[in-house]
């Protein structure tokens, strides 16, 4: 037969063949498709509370993944709606989100150092403030995390369905329930498909930018239509391409020594980032021109496409689906880790931090990640859901860079591998500096977004205070 046999039972496991139950001392193991006769010894559990992740990645791993992260979706399809704000001054634009992810990255790295665990934005506000304002953040990137990996997933079905006439919901759901299984299947093969899918899409704005060489001043630079307002909106928007970084920590726990090497691939990831999109976007702008580029639905195969001929278009798309996908991909990761952690804090229910017995990777979390990404995947166009998501990370890293601040005062002495630099009366001046920059940006975003955003915060707060009543 093949169910539960009744009986007083206290515990029921989940494993590869079937059910194992308890009931004080007495074991029944019960198979699907057996009979009542027969005898099956009981197995190892899937999943099991008292595992722990694997560490398996160093620093070359992680900071590719890293890198993988943040070179996706956004610079593949939001670099023609910033060029339309910004004019050619689009490289401007990405030097000023820079420099606002460079002093909020900073404090990442030095609360990384201090706490290297896979709930990272949650583990960092509750030592800095409070569980209930650590609940909201963790709510709002978990949130952040999956709704990108359903926006991205319709990029990229839209990008396959251009060359393939596959649907677009088809594919998009096809591709997060793919991911899903490597994401289950082990973090060594995660990464190393996104270190993969790193090197083609980095290979794919190597392209624009050589393509893009000869035509370097051939244009004004610092032509703005819009003047400096344009600028600082497509500051505001452009941030989304490099939203990621901050995914990097939650790598810690699957890391050998995270309290060195995930500050280390932060810094690094980063950088060679911020080169690369400056370079890009100077070759952008300079083959099309800014009105051309804002106009354009495919951008960069319109780029290659009029420098290289049709098949460099194809090309340039092919690599636009691994972009898209590693996108998804990491988001997924991420926005199952902060799960995991905040399970295993219990603050969600403990069953999402079970990790599987043999691939030692945190499948509940996993699989509920991925089935809110599919319910998500009709959230709407991709530039107005990456201003939520960009709503949803200003107003984390506005408290993650509070946090820095607070720690200083609240535990000097408790290690820090990494430390800000740059401190005057014992008040870290870069995350200060990473506060007033966050608002400036928040600032820019449409009402719409704002709108949204609140109720999303609004919506954290209820379940903040259901968690953690007064």
């Amino acid at each position: 037969m093949s169910g539960f046999y009744r009986t007083r039972c206290v515990q029921i496991i989940l494993t590869e063949q079937g059910y194992h139950i308890g009931n004080y001392g007495l074991s029944f193991f019960i198979v699907p498709g057996s009979t009542d006769h027969d005898h099956v010894p009981p197995k190892k559990p899937v999943l099991q509370k008292s595992l722990s992740l694997k560490r398996e990645l160093g620093l070359f791993e992680i900071t590719l993944s890293g890198v993988g992260i943040i070179l996706g979706a956004g610079i593949y399809v939001l670099i023609g709606q910033g060029a339309a704000l910004s004019g050619n001054a689009l490289w401007l634009a990405f030097i000023i989100s820079a420099i606002i992810a460079v002093f909020t990255c900073m404090s990442y790295a030095e609360l990384s150092s201090m706490f290297p665990k896979a709930g990272a934005e949650y583990e960092y506000v509750v030592h800095a403030f409070s569980k209930r304002l650590a609940f909201i953040v963790g709510f709002l990137v978990l949130l952040s995390g999956i709704l990108a990996a359903a926006t991205v997933s319709l990029g990229f079905a839209g990008y396959l369905f251009n060359m393939t006439r596959i649907p677009v919901l088809i594919s998009a759901v096809a591709l997060i329930i793919v991911l899903t299984l490597v994401l289950g299947y082990g973090v060594r093969e995660t990464a190393w498909i996104a270190i993969i899918s790193t090197f083609i899409e980095v290979s794919g704005l190597a392209i624009i930018i050589a393509v893009g060489i000869p035509s370097w001043g051939s244009v004004d630079y610092f032509e703005m239509p819009h003047g400096i307002s344009g600028l600082f909106a497509a500051s505001a928007l452009i941030f989304f391409a490099y939203q990621g970084f901050e995914s990097m920590v939650k790598f810690s726990e699957e890391t050998r020594s995270p309290e060195t090497t995930v500050p280390k691939a932060l810094i690094l990831a980063l950088a060679i980032s911020v080169i690369i999109y400056i370079l890009v976007a100077i070759s952008a702008v300079s083959v099309l021109g800014w009105k051309d580029l804002g106009a354009s639905d495919a951008p960069f195969a319109d780029i290659a496409a009029g420098t290289a001929g049709p098949g460099a278009a194809i090309l340039i798309s092919v690599i636009a689906l691994f972009a898209t996908g590693n996108t998804v991909l990491m988001s997924m990761y991420a926005s199952s880790r902060i799960l995991y952690g905040m399970a295993g804090s219990r603050v969600l229910p403990r069953w999402f931090s079970m990790v599987h017995a043999t691939r030692r990777t945190p499948l509940s979390a996993i699989l509920l990640c991925s089935f809110l990404s599919m319910v998500f995947v009709f959230s709407g166009d991709i530039a107005f859901v990456a201003n939520v998501t960009n709503f949803t990370l200003f107003i984390t890293f506005i408290v993650i860079n509070g946090a820095v601040i607070a720690l200083r005062f609240r535990t000097p002495q408790v290690s820090r591998p990494f430390r800000i630099p740059f401190t005057i009366r014992k008040i870290p001046v870069i995350p200060v500096l990473g506060i007033f920059l966050c608002i400036f940006l928040l600032l820019q975003q449409e009402w719409s977004v704002l709108v949204l955003g609140a109720v999303l915060i609004s919506a954290g707060i209820i379940f903040a205070y259901i968690k953690n009543p007064p």
